[in-house]
Parts: structure tokens; C-alpha cells; sequence
């Protein structure tokens, strides 16, 4: 099969790689309908060590089943399935508690000689604990929007649900990136009042606005906190999507004293200011990687009927042999999120 490989920063190929097979009783073979490059794989992209191996890529995609292990009870060939960006057992502890992304036997994909989600297939450990089966054909018009749930909408809505937001609340999204944007639809969805989008890529926040965000702070640092103060006197619950020290430092400047920051942006950082200031006032400070596999039943009715559409945040479609390319209209901030397909 053809899949995409990392084999240091700025260096992704698409190279023929072994076709999958079942391995354990408890896995699916999954055969891409649709793959996506995310914010997070921008990251190695950018700073990777160069290496003889490479890495297999993606961890985003939607497929049809084309077969099962003796063990895999829930799915058979011919299902269209979504597949959070962590495989887990649905069994465990932490499963249990819908902590999917602290599975005891779970983890990544692209690693420990399981395949990365940006190529024509996917051996899926704990298929039955991981994919969720759709409704729909291989052809529907919803993909981009179910494909969506494997990450960048559950993602958002991690940080809305983590941050608390409640009906009436007074939100800040920091970053206007797919997750942030995933971050205004989810805190819509729950019923917040106000929600400040905190960008100033004037395409990506036009749709925020269309996804629910009732204004937009273009400003940085100090002048973007003093913005938002401006605005709404301080805000309720903040979502941070970028994972930079400054854009920690901008939630934490426009919170209110007693109010909630959720993390959502991978920290490249550190380092925080946790120190008695922010002692005194009360923070709650929460978030972290989302448990996907927890949300993507919660949001699917609202996708299948239309009352959210996230897989707008999708602008552009590459052919997998062109997947490089994807990676590079990312990094050079062309594309919002690219959208592979086999």
C-alpha cells in the first residue's frame, strides 16, 4: 500500500509500505476513505530529528472495515467506520471512567509497528474498543464532518466540556486554528452566551464567527488580554488552542479571578506561571490530550442531522501521493486543515 512517512522535519514521502494484516484476534483491517493532516503533526514537521527508519503518519481517518480478528465481535467488513487519533481497549480502568486517551493497552498510532492513518489502509489494535461504526456510505457528503470526530471536533470539545461551560457563560478561544474553531462550535453547543475568538487570520476567524463566535480580538499578547477586558470585563472560562507560553499567558490575563482555563494546545513550554499570583485568584487551570473516543457518540447525532458542521474547518483536498504538499500548505499557514484522500 502507499502511505505517507516522516523521516525528519520538512522531509515527508509517500512510499509503498506492507499492506496490513490482522496480527492480534482483536484487530480490524481498515481500508481509508479519508485521512487529514493535523495541527499536531506540524510540530515534528517543523523539528524532527532526521532518521533512516522514518515514522508512519496521521492519525486522523475514516475507512471500511475489510476484515476482523476471531475476537472482534461489534464490527464486520463493510462497515464505515471513524477512528479516534488513540486506539484503546474500551475495557480498562481508565476506559471505564471514559479516559480512552490513558488506556492501559492503548496507544498511538504511527508507532510500535502500527500503521499511520495518512495511507490506503490501517491495522486497528482493539478494533472493537476503538472504532465507532457509521450510519452512512462511504460516499456521503457528511465525511468530512464524521471525520472530524476522529480528533479536531472532539478535541474542541474537550476543552469546552473540561473548561465548564455552561449556558449563559462568557467564553474565550484562544487560536483560530481548526481546534480552536472546533473550540466555538463546542462551546455553542453548550450554551455559551458570548464567545471571544482570539485570531487574526481574517478567513479562519470569519468562520468562527459562522460557527457561533459573537466577536474576534486580532491583538496579542498585553493589548489582547486588555482587548478582551475591554470587551467583556473578563471572561467566565477560557479554551486555549495554541500551546504556547504566550497564549497560556493571554487566558490567564483574561480570566476572571475564580474562573477556568482548559488547555487544548499541545504545551510547548515547560514552564507556567503558577506561582502566588495565580495562586491567590482562584484559577482552576484543566484540560489536556482529549479521550476521543469518549465524545464521538455524544456529537455524531448533531453531525448526521446538521446542527454542527465541522468539517468546514477543511478547506482544501489532497491526493495521498500529494500529501507532502498538504504538510507544506499547512506549515506555510495556505491551508487551514487538509483533507487526504487514497
Amino acid at each position: 500500500m502507499r502511505a505517507a512517512v516522516m523521516y525528519g522535519a520538512g522531509d515527508v514521502r509517500v512510499e509503498d509500505r506492507p499492506d496490513p494484516k490482522i496480527v492480534e484476534p482483536t484487530d480490524a483491517v481498515v481500508r481509508t476513505v479519508a485521512a487529514c493532516v493535523c495541527g499536531s503533526d506540524l510540530w515534528p514537521y517543523r523539528s524532527m530529528p532526521a532518521t533512516d527508519a522514518g515514522r508512519p503518519m496521521g492519525h486522523e481517518f475514516l475507512g471500511v472495515v475489510e476484515e476482523t480478528g476471531a475476537e472482534v465481535t461489534g464490527l464486520t467488513a463493510g462497515d464505515l467506520v471513524v477512528a479516534p487519533f488513540t486506539y484503546s481497549d474500551g475495557t480498562c480502568d481508565y476506559c471505564a471512567k471514559d479516559l480512552q486517551i490513558s488506556c492501559r493497552h492503548g496507544g498511538r498510532y504511527g508507532f510500535d509497528g502500527v500503521d499511520g492513518g495518512q495511507g490506503e489502509a490501517v491495522r486497528v489494535p482493539w478494533a472493537d474498543g476503538t472504532l465507532v461504526k457509521l450510519p452512512v456510505a462511504a460516499d456521503s457528503a457528511l465525511v468530512p464532518s464524521l471525520l472530524a470526530l476522529s480528533d479536531v471536533m472532539t478535541t474542541g470539545h474537550h476543552g469546552a466540556v473540561t473548561a465548564g461551560v455552561r449556558r449563559g457563560d462568557t467564553v474565550l478561544v484562544v487560536g483560530d486554528g481548526a481546534v480552536g474553531l472546533c473550540a466555538v462550535i463546542a462551546a455553542r453547543r453548550l450554551g455559551a452566551e458570548r464567545i471571544v475568538l482570539a485570531g487574526r487570520h481574517e478567513e479562519r476567524t470569519a468562520l468562527g464567527r459562522e460557527f457561533g463566535a459573537t466577536d474576534v480580538v486580532a491583538e496579542r499578547g498585553e493589548e489582547g488580554v486588555a482587548r478582551v477586558r475591554e470587551l467583556t470585563g473578563g471572561v467566565d472560562k477560557v479554551i486555549e488552542a495554541v500551546g504556547t507560553r504566550q497564549a497560556l499567558d493571554t487566558a490567564l490575563g483574561a480570566v476572571l479571578d475564580g474562573g477556568t482555563v482548559s488547555r487544548l494546545g499541545v504545551p510547548q513550554y515547560e514552564e507556567g506561571p503558577l506561582g502566588r499570583a495565580g495562586f491567590m485568584r482562584n484559577i482552576t487551570l484543566t484540560g489536556g490530550a482529549s479521550p476521543a473516543r469518549a465524545y464521538i457518540e455524544r456529537l455524531l447525532p448533531d453531525v448526521l442531522d446538521g446542527t454542527i458542521d465541522p468539517g468546514r474547518v477543511f478547506d482544501r483536498t489532497f491526493p495521498l501521493d500529494r500529501t507532502p504538499d498538504a504538510y507544506r500548505a499547512m506549515a506555510d499557514r495556505q491551508v487551514l486543515k487538509a483533507l487526504v484522500r487514497p
